[in-house]
């Protein structure tokens, strides 16, 4: 039979399934073999072939027929997992099945009717009729309560099929044994070298092609989730199953799915342009890998919405368990050097232009190194051991800068930011920051000379004055980063020096402050900063003492501002002048953030002032959940999210030394601005909040509020280093007649402040704590970024989405 043909008769049995009330009975097997029974068609092919359309009638007019076809599906690719796919005839069934399924089961979970279906128990008819036509053979392990429902047949029988001999691996002859259900030790057969398995198997594009479209279908399955509401989010039974104990494939395929993405390597045979003429059938792979391993990892995070009454008695996610309990430092080494390997991939430059190749799943990567991080503290401190985390840290200030000003990529934003945030809990993380930058990497921020440390400050501060007003939120947290690193960082440049005083001046100006009840709280992170560098590292520092005694009138006003009525009211109105003059201009507050930075005031808008992009339309599609991409816009998220426990560390009062212990003592908690669950609600309970929020609510600026913060302003320490060396500054400039900053820097490099300032503070380090709305952003999150990279075969396009908002023009 030809292609043309089994195109053909396959078309004829959906039109004749599709389009008749009348039920197909389920011993027809000679109509149900020619929806797969023919050559390998394409996935492309299934999903021309059965429309959304059709599949829907099928669904609403012909119930019984949707049923027996799930059913017969399910029972093709049980029969086949058990057999072992001996012949070319049974590969091409199951990968036909495999293809109709994923086009089928998306409509199945998009009716809260049918999503039950495939975990009830089979009719005892059915069971019976199965019986006598395939004798005996079973679809699942039969049982007293009647066998296993379709759902867990499924899972079991594509884990089987992933370690099929000769079809997804490697065949090894024992002696003449068949291969069935207990007939292979799939321990044995690991796709990569890596993790716990030491043997390289010979590259296979057919096995990998047959991976890669079960994996898919395996995804699929487990896509429940993106058609409940965010409200309705419950444990998700397909991963729960697939993860337990239940199946037996679980750490292999675990291994497989891990080793598989740290050891991918995309430039190949190193050849310019060599991606290009040869397929990549390991790429796909890769991808698909790690789209199944974030999703089945996000099971552990606490459940959100209501209660279901399997969450607290489920099996134990045999993913997660097997991630934490990764030790061993080669292990270890693998993963840290694959996944920073494939993260700077984009970064990497060539004499020819497009020579290489670049990978795309970046967003993916950054969700698995969360995790990894999260779940696994001996990788969290092995990343930080040494400087191997900055291979790391440069990868996501390239994705964070060339995000900033896209609506689509907040989401890959707020992922970076969060991944940094758990770094910057840690004294290791700031101790590295201090090693050297001399890469050469294509981002577009100021030239500097310094190290990694001033890299993340000029990022940040491109990020909050250069960036998207979606980016609003993330103010808190960016700074709270750089509060945590600030103790440890020897020794500043002049770019990034001046930067931190120009986001002192923005964020210090008195209609700013009084705009909303939040506005001072960046203000005080600064001052932190200022204090944590003076009082620890001021050594080193000579660059920032000299721009904050350059700087010296922004710290007195901020000292003298004033807080009566009349004050406040003036302050406001200058900014509703401000307004009415930028009006009708697309770079709203922009002269806001251009002092005295004018080099990157032509980029800048304002908090408030910005263009609506309330409903940002890019492409065909855009979602809540923020997760960046081509195709994507973020829509408005509420304004809280994570929650960071304040620890306080005490330090001796040496102004130069090194911070070797910190007494780990809890403060207090401080709401860090990060996306809640609303990145996904629905629109009635979504708002554009954020950490600056307009002067337009109803709350407004009293002078009691005013006078409650400016008495713990933190401007004792920053005065009385002012008090000492301005004086000692301006003597030496007129004694010897300097014009030269560089005689004047060499002048405080020579000064001393001990004995003059007040004891030092105790370091605070703030960091990152599980929760709730974090958990649900991270679910929201990820889903999108799946959905996303699966837009060839479109698998849900064209469905009732409800984790998150598609907009389409």
């Amino acid at each position: 039979m030809g292609s043309g043909d089994s195109k053909l008769h396959f078309r004829k049995a959906v039109i004749q399934l599709t389009s008749t009330t009348q039920p197909v009975e389920a011993s027809d097997d000679v109509f149900w073999e020619q929806l797969w029974a023919g050559p390998s068609m394409s996935v492309q092919d299934i999903f021309a072939l059965v429309p959304a359309a059709e599949i829907r009638a099928l669904r609403e007019e012909s119930p019984s027929n949707l049923a027996t076809l799930c059913y017969k599906v399910v029972e093709r690719v049980s029969r086949a997992a058990a057999g072992g796919c001996p012949s070319e005839r049974e590969r091409a069934a199951v990968l036909n099945c495999a293809r109709l399924l994923t086009r089928v089961l998306p409509f199945v979970f998009e009716d809260a009717d049918w999503r039950g279906f495939l975990w009830a128990g089979l009719p005892a008819a059915r069971k019976q009729q199965r019986c006598q036509d395939d004798d005996d053979d079973n679809l699942g392990d039969e049982g007293p309560d009647g066998g296993r429902p379709l759902a867990e047949s499924l899972l079991l029988a594509v884990a089987d099929l992933l370690f099929c001999p000769d079809f997804t691996v490697q065949g090894r002859k024992r002696g003449g044994q068949e291969f069935g259900a207990d007939g292979v030790d799939s321990c044995e057969l690991i796709w990569e070298a890596g993790v716990g398995f030491s043997q390289a198997p010979p590259l296979n594009s057919a096995h990998d092609s047959n991976r890669t479209e079960l994996l898919k279908l395996l995804l699929t399955c487990f896509s429940e989730a993106l058609y409940l509401a965010p409200a309705e989010r419950r444990r998700n039974p397909w991963v729960l199953f697939f993860c337990s104990a239940d199946n037996r494939h679980a750490l292999p395929l675990f291994t497989s799915l891990l080793n598989v993405v740290c050891a991918y390597e995309p430039s190949g045979w190193g050849l310019p342009y060599d991606h290009l003429l040869l397929s990549d059938q390991r790429r796909l792979l890769v991808e698909q890998a790690l789209q199944v391993l974030v999703v089945a990892l996000e099971q552990r995070q606490a459940t959100v919405g209501v209660e279901d009454k399997t969450d607290s008695g489920g099996p134990e996610n045999q993913f997660v368990n097997f991630l934490s309990r990764i030790h061993r430092e080669e292990d270890l080494n693998f993963i840290l050097k694959g996944v920073s390997r494939l993260l700077n991939n984009p970064l990497a430059q060539t004499y020819l232009p497009n020579s290489a190749k670049k990978i795309t799943f970046h967003q993916e990567l950054l969700v698995l190194f969360w995790k990894l991080c999260d779940f696994n503290k001996k990788f969290l401190f092995f990343v930080l051991k040494s400087s191997d985390v900055l291979d790391v840290l440069v990868p996501i200030l390239f994705f964070l800068n060339e995000a900033r000003a896209d609506p689509s990529g907040t989401g890959l934003v707020h992922m970076g930011v969060f991944i940094l945030l758990l770094l910057s809990g840690e004294r290791n993380f700031g101790v590295r920051l201090n090693k050297p930058f001399t890469l050469r990497v294509p981002m577009d921020v100021p030239v500097f000379s310094g190290t990694h440390a001033d890299l993340l400050i000029v990022v940040f501060h491109r990020m909050m004055t250069c960036g998207h007003r979606r980016l609003q939120p993330l103010f808190d947290c960016l700074l709270t980063i750089i509060v945590n690193v600030s103790p440890y960082l020897k020794s500043l440049s002049m770019v990034s020096a001046n930067k931190l005083l120009h986001l002192l001046e923005v964020f210090s100006w008195p209609w700013f402050l009084f705009s909303a009840p939040r506005n001072h709280q960046l203000v005080f992170f600064l001052l932190e900063v200022f204090n944590n560098l003076i009082q620890y590292q001021f050594d080193g520092n000579t660059n920032l003492v000299y721009s904050l005694i350059r700087r010296r009138s922004l710290f007195q006003q901020l000292a003298n501002l004033q807080a009566d009525a009349d004050a406040i009211r003036k302050a406001l109105l200058h900014k509703k002048k401000k307004k009415k003059k930028s009006a009708g201009t697309s770079c709203g507050d922009a002269e806001f953030w251009s002092r005295p930075q004018q080099d990157e005031s032509a980029q800048a808008g304002a908090p408030e002032d910005a263009p609506d992009l309330h409903r940002t339309r890019i492409h065909n599609v855009g979602e809540k959940s923020g997760t960046g991409g081509d195709a994507v816009a973020l829509l408005d998220s509420p304004n809280t999210a994570a929650e960071c426990s304040v620890v306080g560390g005490a330090s001796d009062t040496e102004s130069n030394s090194e911070r070797d212990h910190e007494d780990t003592q809890t403060e207090s908690e401080a709401a860090t601005r990060l996306p809640a669950t609303g990145a996904a609600s629905s629109p009635s309970t979504s708002s554009p909040s954020a950490s600056l929020p307009s002067a337009s609510s109803a709350w407004s600026a009293t002078p009691d509020w005013v006078q409650s913060w400016k008495s713990k302003l933190p401007l004792q320490t920053i005065m009385r280093l002012l008090q000492v060396l301005v004086p000692q500054v301006e003597k030496i400039c007129i004694d010897k007649g300097l014009t030269d900053e560089s005689e004047i820097l060499k002048f405080l490099q020579h000064g001393t402040l001990v004995g003059l300032l007040p004891v030092p503070h105790p370091i605070l380090i703030r960091k990152y704590q599980v929760n709730a709305v974090t958990s649900s952003w991270f679910h929201t999150h990820t889903w999108g970024v799946v959905y996303l990279r699966n837009l060839d075969p479109p698998v849900w396009y064209d469905t009732d989405i409800r984790l998150f908002e598609i907009q389409r023009i």
